[in-house]
């Protein structure tokens, strides 16, 4: 059968038997271990009495070493699962089940050009690279006790598999049932993390910059906020010799501060909206015996490779299955839709990116980390900056390919039309950044860049449509509303900012809801049945708090009301809130609300339930999956879901065995950094530090978490002394 008129057919492979489900490192060569043993020598490592890590290294190689070895002592077994991802091996620990995401990761990630780009590195990030590795590799050597799934040793190119530190990378959004249909020759239906009537929490972050201008203390002021999976990234400080000295959160198995502060700066990501992945419909064919697509007035050839993947069988043996790829001038083929096979254009530059993620956490002012910006690797992030000199910013992504803006790339475009091509990047000053705007602040909640800055915001008329893929949310309803007109900040007041209970959504939803009510006719056995749960939403404000019935209800209610309809609509960019409002039927308005008081009465006995014990913060063991239990202890969680425009987000949610909503995602790490002449931060992580349940830093800031009371930050060497409970060297017991 031709190729052309199928799926590309599965190569089966079968390997040798091998390795047991746990494997034990390798031991090292005596001239490593030498080696290990002089960079362990050169680096000290204090715990404070949260258990955080500050690393001090002789050299900026040392502080990495250091830095990766604290991690690992932390939770080993997330920076593993993290680099099984990142390289396209996860189904050698788990199975068979993880081939589509493993392929997915390998049409992008190719070890012999991973190990080509590190050989050709500048010479200071080979050294990171490569202390990087050692520190793993040293934590290993000295904890036999440890035993890895797959990586029983790190190689320094690893590092270019996993460069951003984003919550997913681009990657991710390739449809992994799309790629298991065309390499695989049948469709697959890939499971949903959906569960019960409430939508998904929405991925991202937020941050906000206030100018001096807008502060009691004249100093600018920095909110970090990332909405992550809980237990995401690693909290701890890296200082060496060379002049770093960064403070913040670090995606596990990296080795530079993700989201932080240095001394005269901080940078908060956040997920951007631009349009930047992009998809190209080719028209297949033929030229000779090779397969062929159409670009313009000629035929060009896909270039072809096999991949061949392990995974683990029940039995815990080892076997292979080979796919051969193929791929276009525009990326690789990932799916099969109408008879066009669909390349996948996105951002893959790992040496740049790695570069720019290390370099901008020395950037010591808005010009320098502007420099490292020109690098133009940094395909994910939104940025709020803020520095010592009281400059602020919002910055767009850097990596932003030019393109003909009569097309719409949010859908798949004719890849045979050479119109269509990207035609190299903007420069950093052609994108709608918001640099020192006068109104004093810059936020971004995940959403458009056009209200970044108020009235100084750039303007959507000014850029191509491409710039921003999402639109506006309730949480940049919510932040405007905190941040307009403002002059009074202090850092105490950015952290109630954070925090504040607002719930813009519901304000929308809400009065259609009563109206429809109001209209029933007396004889409508629902006007007895909702008269007390109605009343008790005629009179909400729309906050969130412990105690509130009212928070109970609106969320499970207007819950279902979003999964129902939100897929649709968000994906044709319209405000959720209005078309629930305005679009969804009064009768389906009150059988949602009816339904949701006949859940919580089956439940609780009664569907008074106030918001804190429904909704929960629990953290049971060091399972990566979240799994939870109604029967064990749990601590009440005031603030709720980012859906709804709360700016402290808490994705909570049902599972099978439950009946209270237990979360597992939103806040994971905040922090509030003032840029005095002597820094001062306060920060929190969700749960605790180590992911030993063993370790009393297992949950030992779960209370700060629920409360929104965050714990100073011992950022100077003063600030620790009193707050020391261990110092010592890697390696050392």
């Amino acid at each position: 059968m031709d190729r052309l008129t199928r799926r590309p057919r599965n190569l089966f492979a079968l390997a040798a038997l091998l390795a047991p489900l746990l494997t034990v490192a390798a031991a090292p060569a005596p001239d490593e271990q030498t080696r290990w043993r002089a960079e362990a020598a050169r680096v000290t490592i204090t715990r404070d009495t949260w258990g955080i890590a500050h690393v001090v290294g002789r050299s900026d190689a040392d502080a990495v070493f250091g830095a990766i070895y604290a991690q690992a002592e932390d939770d080993f077994s997330r920076i593993e699962a993290n680099y099984l991802t990142a390289l396209g091996r996860t189904a050698e620990a788990e199975g068979e089940g993880a081939i589509w995401t493993d392929l997915r990761q390998r049409l992008y990630v190719d070890p012999v050009e991973l190990q080509a780009q590190y050989r050709a590195s500048p010479a200071y990030l080979k050294a990171l690279m490569t202390a990087w590795a050692d520190g793993l590799n040293y934590y290993l050597a000295t904890h036999p006790q440890v035993r890895p799934k797959v990586l029983t040793r790190f190689e320094p190119w690893m590092a270019l598999s996993f460069t951003e530190g984003s919550i997913g990378g681009d990657i991710e959004r390739i449809s992994l049932s799309d790629l298991a249909a065309f390499y695989g020759g049948r469709p697959i239906t890939i499971a949903s993390e959906d569960t019960g009537p409430l939508p998904r929490e929405p991925r991202g972050s937020n941050g906000i910059a206030i100018a001096p201008k807008n502060t009691v203390g004249g100093h600018a002021l920095l909110l970090i906020n990332p909405h992550t999976s809980f237990y995401f990234r690693s909290e701890l400080q890296m200082t060496s010799g060379e002049g770093l000295n960064a403070y913040g959160a670090s995606t596990w198995g990296q080795f530079f501060i993700y989201q932080g502060f240095n001394e005269q700066a901080g940078w908060m990501h956040t997920s951007s909206g631009v349009d930047n992945v992009d998809s190209f419909a080719e028209e297949m064919g033929r030229s000779g015996k090779t397969a062929s697509y159409r670009y313009g007035k000629t035929m060009r050839p896909l270039r072809s490779s096999v991949v061949t993947l392990s995974f683990r069988k029940p039995d815990g043996t080892m076997a292979a299955r080979s796919f051969t790829t193929f791929a276009s001038h525009h990326g690789p083929i990932v799916a099969d839709r109408g008879g066009k096979w669909i390349a996948q254009s996105l951002m893959w530059k790992p040496v740049p990116a790695l570069e720019q993620s290390w370099l901008r956490t020395k950037a010591h002012d808005l010009a320098s980390y502007m420099k490292v910006a020109e690098r133009k690797a940094n395909s994910s992030n939104d940025t709020l900056f803020a520095d010592a000199k009281g400059e602020i910013a919002y910055l767009h992504p850097q990596f932003v390919p030019v393109r003909n803006d009569r097309f719409d790339y949010t859908k798949p475009v004719d890849g045979a039309d050479p119109a269509t091509d990207w035609n190299g990047l903007h420069t950093v000053a052609s994108l709608p950044n918001a640099i020192n705007p006068t109104v004093g602040w810059a936020r971004n909640t995940n959403d458009w860049p056009w209200s970044a800055a108020g009235p100084d915001s750039p303007k959507a008329k000014d850029y191509p449509r491409y710039m921003d893929s999402v639109g506006e949310n309730q949480r940049g309803v919510h932040a405007d509303l905190l941040l307009k007109d403002r002059h009074d900040f202090t850092p105490e007041r950015l952290i109630a900012a954070a925090y504040d209970s607002y719930m813009p959504a519901f304000a929308t939803l809400i009065p259609p809801l009563v109206k429809a009510y109001d209209a029933l006719p007396a004889s409508d056995p629902r006007r007895a049945k909702l008269a007390a749960p109605i009343a008790m939403l005629r009179g909400w404000d729309s906050r969130w708090g412990t105690e509130s019935v009212a928070t109970t209800l609106g969320v499970l209610w207007a819950g279902q009301m979003w999964r129902e309809v939100g897929s649709f609509v968000q994906a044709e960019q319209i405000n959720v809130p209005r078309y629930i409002a305005t679009r969804v039927s009064d009768s389906a308005k009150l059988d949602a609300l009816g339904a949701a008081v006949e859940q919580l009465t089956r439940d609780f006995g009664d569907w008074r339930v106030g918001w804190g014990r429904i909704n929960r913060f629990q953290r049971l063991d060091d399972a990566i999956a979240p799994h939870f239990d109604d029967a064990r202890p749990s601590i009440p969680v005031p603030f709720a879901s980012a859906q709804w425009g709360s700016l402290a987000s808490f994705g909570a949610k049902f599972y099978p065995n439950t009946t209270k909503l237990y979360g597992s995602s939103g806040n994971s790490f905040v922090a509030v950094v003032e840029f005095g002449p002597r820094l001062r931060a306060w920060a929190v992580t969700a749960g605790g530090e180590s992911g030993d349940p063993a370790s009393p830093h297992f949950g030992d800031q779960a209370t700060h978490y629920a409360s929104g009371a965050l714990r100073p930050v011992y950022f100077y060497p003063d600030d620790l002394a009193a707050h020391v409970e261990r110092r010592y060297r890697p390696g050392e017991r």
